[in-house]
This record gives structure tokens, C-alpha cells and sequence, in this order.
């Protein structure tokens, strides 16, 4: 499959100007259902043809399969990652790991306060006394100001990991952020994932061996017990589900 834009571009051909978020939305629509059933590799490749410079992944380190698969198909691509200042060290060890054998740009961008400082204003521990304003403090705002220079990043959601991302599209628009989101591998199962980690000896942090399927802040996710869903550690013993980046 081939594909073919019409946005300005310099003399490497790649995109150099934003598009309005009319434009990117018509992409949206084009486009999600062209892609919905198509391998991980050609949406990737789809979105660096189309956005340039202008797209990029973003990973939470559990583990690096799609900026394994990202650094084959677009060698070099940024991998935008969120130093919360409350990570496992072995979620930073898999950064570090990542960032010294993938060809690709890792960038890892942090909170406008330390934690320190956060405590300072809001009083210490607020994940424990407001963990929706610590995640829209730690993530979701810092997210928001690194994707500004983009129009498209790519994500490592997949539907099976929970009910809540089921409906995750191949190609969608996030209306808040006012860019296209994509997420490559939204229909690989488990057993794909398994598989394709296995094949490549992608790297995954070491947590997941350990109880973690699904590894947040260190102060919010505790180990997982057989059976259960792979998300019902994070923010344990509450209501909360998400951080607000994919809400």
C-alpha cells in the first residue's frame, strides 16, 4: 500500500506545517476505516507519510514493542516519554535500555513542579488526596504541552487489555487535544503481543515478570493476582481507572 499527501514539505520530504484540526479531522475520516484492518507496520508507515516530522510514539515503558516496531518501519522517530518523577526504577532502567538500542529519539519530558514542589503547593501526597489532579498535574497536562509540535502520535493501546478500550480506534480523533491519535496495535491480542515480543527479544520491563501487567506511578499500582484484569492494579481501591491521557 501506498500513500500520497499533499502538505508542504521540505527537501528531506517531510512535512514541515501543521494542518488545521478541519484537516485533520478529514484524515480521520478517510482514513480509520481504510486502516482499520490493516497490519501494525502499514499504519505506522501511514502516519509517518502523511504527518512527517509532525508524528511521533509515545510509551509508558511496560514494555518497548511498539517502538521496536516503530524504530524498523521509521528509524529514528521520536519516543516521547513521561518521567512523572514517581516511576518504578525499573520503568526508568527500561527507558534507559530502550533509549541505547532502538534507532529511535527518545525524548523524555517532565512535570512543570517536582514532586517536592507539588507537595509545597498542594500538600504532600496527592495521589493519595486528589489522584485525578495528580495525574492531570503529572500526565496529562505535561503530555498535552510535548504533543503540541505534532499533529499525530501513535500509542501502544490494544483492546484486549481492557473493556474500557474496546472500542480504541485504529485511527481516531482526539477532540481535547485536537490531534489524530493512532494506535497501531489496538487488534493485537495478547498472544500477538506475547509472540511478537518473543520473535524480536523485544525489551519489557522487568515488573511485568513480576505481578505488574500494567505498571503506572509506583504509589498507584501494586501487583496483580492470577485472574484478575491486567488493569485492576492501577489506583487500587478506588474508582479510577484511567490517568485522563486516553479520556
Amino acid at each position: 500500500m501506498s500513500f500520497t499527501t499533499t502538505t508542504a514539505r521540505n527537501s528531506r520530504g517531510i512535512q514541515t506545517e501543521g494542518r488545521t484540526p478541519e484537516e485533520l479531522r478529514e484524515l480521520v475520516s478517510h482514513w480509520g476505516a481504510e486502516l482499520e484492518l490493516a497490519p501494525a507496520e502499514v499504519i505506522i508507515e501511514w502516519a509517518a507519510a502523511t504527518f512527517g516530522e509532525r508524528f511521533c510514539i509515545t510509551s509508558s515503558m511496560g514494555d518497548a514493542a511498539l517502538a521496536h516496531l516503530a524504530s524498523r518501519v521509521v528509524p529514528g522517530i521520536d519516543v516521547v516519554f513521561l518521567d512523572t518523577g514517581y516511576h518504578f526504577v525499573e520503568t526508568i532502567g527500561t527507558r534507559d535500555a530502550v533509549a541505547a538500542t532502538m534507532d529511535v529519539d527518545l525524548l523524555t519530558i517532565t512535570p512543570k513542579q517536582t514532586v517536592a514542589e507539588q507537595d509545597a503547593v498542594h500538600g504532600k501526597d496527592l495521589y493519595k488526596t486528589d489522584p485525578d489532579l495528580c495525574c492531570k498535574l503529572r500526565k496529562v497536562q505535561p503530555l498535552a504541552d510535548a504533543l503540541s509540535g505534532y499533529d499525530a502520535w501513535a500509542t501502544g493501546l490494544r483492546r484486549a487489555e481492557t473493556h474500557n478500550r474496546v472500542i480504541a480506534p485504529v485511527i481516531g480523533w482526539d477532540a481535547k487535544k485536537g490531534k489524530v491519535k493512532v494506535s497501531p496495535l489496538a487488534r493485537w491480542s495478547d498472544e500477538q503481543m506475547e509472540r511478537y515480543i518473543a520473535e524480536n527479544g523485544v525489551l519489557v520491563n522487568p515488573l511485568v515478570y513480576d505481578g505488574y501487567p500494567s505498571i503506572g506511578c509506583a504509589p498507584c499500582t501494586r501487583r496483580v493476582a492470577p485472574g484478575e484484569d491486567p488493569r485492576s492494579g492501577r489506583w487500587a481501591g478506588t474508582n479510577k481507572t484511567e490517568c485522563g491521557i486516553h479520556t
